[in-house]
């Protein structure tokens, strides 16, 4: 199950994008690099579909003050996240966009999402790292959200 399963709220169909290449869990398949998501937003049918969602939203304003982007850090959504915050960035230059970059909670032995080996590890290490640049630097603020002090990474 995903968060999404547990909301309440109705969504419009044009705020939701599903990413097919992907799956959310297991370890077959899943968006688990950084580089995977920048590379999925330089499809030009996917970033001219998530233009279209975005200029829908964007007509219906009367006054658009800016973009709140929420994604994770760990895995691979921090490339498709910076794509997302540069395209805004590129797009609206005058508009502000406040970043959240979300790291999953550690226990005191690691990492409470299964740790599997040092690769696993340095690929959320990494994916870390380049998110936090990358976001940072298309963002007007970029705020990292963890439960815990250490952003996720030990």
């Amino acid at each position: 199950r995903v968060w999404s399963d547990y909301l309440n709220v109705h969504l419009h169909p044009k705020s939701i994008y599903v990413i097919r290449q992907y799956m959310h869990d297991g370890y077959c398949g899943c968006l688990e690099a950084f580089g995977q998501g920048e590379s999925l937003l330089q499809d030009p049918g996917c970033i001219e579909e998530l233009e279209d969602r975005l200029h829908f939203y964007v007509e219906e304003c009367d006054y658009l003050q800016g973009f709140q982007v929420l994604c994770d850090l760990h895995n691979g959504f921090s490339g498709v996240g910076a794509k997302v915050t540069e395209l805004l960035y590129d797009e609206y230059s005058g508009k502000g966009i406040l970043t959240w970059g979300l790291t999953p909670v550690m226990n005191s032995n690691g990492w409470i999402f299964s740790p599997q080996g040092s690769q696993k590890n340095f690929y959320r290490l990494m994916n870390t790292a380049l998110g936090i640049v990358h976001l940072s630097s298309h963002s007007s603020l970029f705020c990292p959200l963890s439960l815990s002090g250490s952003l996720g990474i030990k």
